[in-house]
């Protein structure tokens, strides 16, 4: 799983008002190589809440250049742009689980896959 989801991702449990973001417990992340797109990265980046980004890519162990705060003028500094691409699109969550931030229910995680069913008295 990628932090892209992980950004998408919320708990929707029964009753549960903080169900964003998700917390990360990592047993096992994988880096691939993925393309270099400077333009996919600026056109995604106003789609993340920075800071759950943030919270996911510290979790995950690639947080290392990302700063708190991103100007405008930034996603235009190659640099940047490479480490945001570097958490956003190369480290993945393998094995672990997602935890909502409300309940403590853990959601695993299995080959980069989140198992998101609820049980019945969950709905």
């Amino acid at each position: 799983m990628k932090l892209l989801t992980h950004n998408m991702l919320a708990c929707h449990i029964k009753g549960v008002q903080k169900n964003y973001p998700f917390l990360i417990e990592a047993v096992k992340i994988e880096e691939r190589d993925a393309d270099y797109d400077p333009d996919f990265l600026r056109h995604m980046f106003p789609r993340l809440q920075w800071p759950a980004f943030l919270q996911g890519a510290q979790s995950m162990g690639c947080r290392e250049g990302l700063p708190e705060t991103v100007s405008s003028d930034m996603l235009h500094n190659d640099d940047f742009l490479r480490k945001f691409h570097h958490a956003l699109l190369e480290v993945t969550l393998e094995e672990g689980a997602l935890i909502c931030p409300e309940t403590g229910r853990r959601f695993p995680v299995s080959k980069g896959i989140p198992n998101m069913l609820l049980n019945e008295d969950e709905c």
